[in-house]
């Protein structure tokens, strides 16, 4: 059996796409001269994809099947002091993973942009940013030390900025992108105070080499405080997951990124940004396992996301932005599971929510492209009939979603919440009512988008905005026809991506948890103190197969809280639909607060920006203009100008006047001396 892996073959993994990226933005824009047309800027890039995803595959097969390995340095770049800065790779069965589910899903994004993006004038641009993203995201993930790790982090954030603003006409789109960027770099910040604390104390970069010394840093806290230096590293590393992986109360930005193209919402809320977070404390497991108080921090932060952001999703209209707060929601769970020390889990749900979210987001996009780029879902309905493929599809997401027993989402889900109800760490019962509540609002919003965009009355003909050309969505496709016409079926290159995401999004859960959560695959990837953190143990006792498990689903409490939501949006929606607008009008309050976001929008731009400006005035015009510019620039140069002004009226060239000098200079040395022997 093969053990060891072929360096030349997983450096082709990220340079593949990165070729098919360079060849797109250089040849294929204005900036090479437009040597290449659309067709082969597609082919390019997506050949660079498929590659990736290839070899991504038969890297898995070796990993999961034969036990190979990879652990080593490709590149040094500099050493400053005995740290190593190196470029390397680290393929294990965490890594594997990512790397088939990034490439997987890029694959499909890049398929379904054919067709979504057709009429786009920066069509070749944004098949560059895409297979740029994707390059960004796998050296993140095979890295195997923090100097790259934080180079793949700041990649994929700068080229979701890119993306996110892709429309750079859009006031609103550079607004988004801008607010993802500032606030991606709070959670930075905090991220690169972790790693240097980890190059400081284990005089290490590299992950093998800094684990290996946990046990010292275990012991150590931060000079100047009672602090653990662990507990310091630990909060501060996920302060970066935070921002990249959008947890309250920084995941403002998710929500506005819809204002990029929907293929890339597919792009970064399914396999690639926002999982980064996740991926990142999965891999530190050594680190965060020493510090309960930050698995603590981690899951109450996470259940806080996971409940509050699905209660915004409630209340949204715009068929993306209903998606989006589900992500929010979503990766809430993740951090729980993450917080609960089960952080096989939490990679296991990221990998089923990949599909699935990635599922949802292009079906929706789906359907804009049906609807004539209407994004609003109370005037859509009945698109059954019209868009079949759509429709099929998106129940199988929407099915996962909410954890359906046998679909993937289910078992990942379900582990979660089991994971939570084991864990004996303080907040975890506020996180499992958290978990458990946000199954009922997860089902609940998910089946009021379904059930409003493909069932009931057809209300496309009645939507007011019917008559402007400017749609939601974008401001550069052509005009698709009236609002009044007749909803279709998208083209094959939409639909088929759909297809392919909506096999694993039913089928992925039943074949991969008892590998990923009870046998070895994860075995050197994912480090767990048994003995403090006993939950995984206890979960495994409690499995007895994944048909078992979804047998028993049927009784258990978040099927019956998930069976509610979907009665509940049915009845509300498809039976009595002035009930919302009734308990809209009574609960006022209420829907004012989710309106408004819980006003955390209005805290960042009236309080935190206006302070920051405020203070950033006040440095300027007390510290660089009052202090450094006026008085120790201006005011050094004028003292010596005084100074000299004086010294200047001595130098007069009368010789009776430096006689005079010399008398009084004699004088006062005489004085001096005769007052010193006294």
């Amino acid at each position: 059996m093969s053990q060891t892996l072929s360096a030349s073959t997983l450096l082709a993994v990220p340079l593949a796409p990165l070729v098919g990226s360079l060849l797109a933005g250089i040849l294929g824009t204005a900036l090479g001269g437009n040597l290449i047309g659309r067709r082969l800027t597609h082919s390019l890039t997506i050949l660079g994809v498929f590659v990736a995803f290839v070899l991504s595959a038969l890297t898995l097969q070796s990993v999961a099947i034969d036990g190979a390995r990879f652990n080593e340095t490709l590149y040094t770049w500099m050493v400053v002091g005995g740290l190593k800065m190196e470029i390397g790779f680290l393929v294990d069965g965490l890594t594997a993973m990512m790397m088939v589910v990034v490439t997987f899903v890029s694959l499909m994004v890049h398929l379904y942009t054919i067709g979504y993006m057709k009429e786009d004038a920066g069509y070749n641009r944004f098949f560059a940013y895409i297979s740029l993203f994707t390059f960004s995201m796998l050296m993140l993930v095979m890295s195997n030390n923090m100097l790259q790790l934080f180079f793949g982090w700041e990649a994929v954030g700068l080229v979701s900025y890119l993306l996110i603003g892709f429309w750079f006409n859009k006031p609103t789109a550079i607004f988004a992108n801008m607010k993802a960027f500032l606030v991606n770099r709070v959670g930075d910040f905090g991220f690169i105070l972790g790693i240097g604390l980890i190059a400081a104390y284990a005089g290490t970069l590299n992950y093998t080499e800094a684990f290996a010394k946990t046990d010292a840093l275990a012991l150590l806290t931060l000079p100047g405080t009672g602090w653990m230096l662990v507990t310091v590293i630990s909060i501060c590393l996920f302060i970066g997951a935070m921002g990249k992986s959008a947890q309250f109360p920084l995941h403002v930005w998710l929500p506005d990124s819809m204002e990029g193209p929907t293929p890339i919402s597919a792009l970064i809320h399914a396999a690639t940004m926002v999982t980064a977070g996740i991926f990142m404390v999965a891999r530190m497991s050594p680190i965060f396992e020493l510090s309960d108080t930050a698995l603590s921090f981690i899951m109450i932060i996470g259940a806080i996301t996971a409940l509050f952001m699905g209660f915004l999703g409630i209340i949204q209209n715009d068929i993306k932005r209903v998606v989006a707060y589900s992500t929010l929601s979503q990766l809430g769970y993740m951090t729980v599971a993450l917080g609960a020390s089960a952080y096989s889990v939490a990679v296991f749900h990221l990998m089923t929510h990949a599909f699935f979210k990635a599922l949802l987001f292009l079906a929706a996009g789906s359907v804009i492209m049906g609807v004539h780029h209407n994004q609003d879902i109370r005037w859509m309905g009945g698109l059954r009939k019209y868009m079949p493929i759509t429709w099929i599809t998106s129940l199988v997401g929407s099915l996962a979603l909410i954890g359906t027993p046998l679909f993937a989402g289910f078992y990942s889900k379900d582990s979660i919440i089991e994971a939570v109800h084991e864990s004996h760490l303080a907040g975890a019962s506020f996180a499992y009512f958290a978990v458990l509540a946000g199954v009922f609002v997860t089902a609940f919003y998910s089946f009021r988008l379904y059930f409003l965009v493909f069932h009931g009355k057809e209300r496309y003909d009645q939507n007011p905005d019917a008559h402007h050309d400017a749609h939601h969505d974008d401001g550069h496709h052509g005009h698709h026809g009236h609002a009044a016409d007749k909803p279709h079926e998208s083209p094959w290159v939409v639909t088929l991506p759909l297809v392919l995401l909506a096999i694993p999004s039913a089928l992925i859960g039943y074949f991969a948890i008892e590998p990923m959560l009870f046998g070895d695959f994860f075995k050197d990837a994912i480090h767990i103190n048994l003995e403090k953190h006993p939950g995984m143990e206890e979960l495994a006792q409690l499995f007895h197969g994944p048909m078992q498990m979804a047998v028993h689903g049927l009784s258990s409490m978040p099927f019956w809280l998930a069976l509610s939501g979907v009665v509940l949006a049915y009845y509300m929606y498809m039976v009595n639909p002035a009930l919302p607008t009734a308990i809209k009008r009574i609960a006022q309050p209420i829907d004012t607060l989710l309106e408004n976001k819980y006003y955390l929008d209005w805290f960042n731009e009236n309080v935190l920006a206006r302070g920051a400006r405020a203070l950033g005035m006040g440095l300027w015009k007390g510290g660089d203009q009052a202090i450094i510019d006026g008085a120790l620039v201006n005011g050094s140069w004028k003292l010596m100008a005084w100074m000299s002004s004086l010294v200047r009226r001595l130098q007069s060239g009368f010789i009776y006047h430096y006689a005079f000098g010399m008398i009084i200079g004699i004088f006062v040395l005489m004085t001096y001396f005769v007052w010193l022997n006294k």
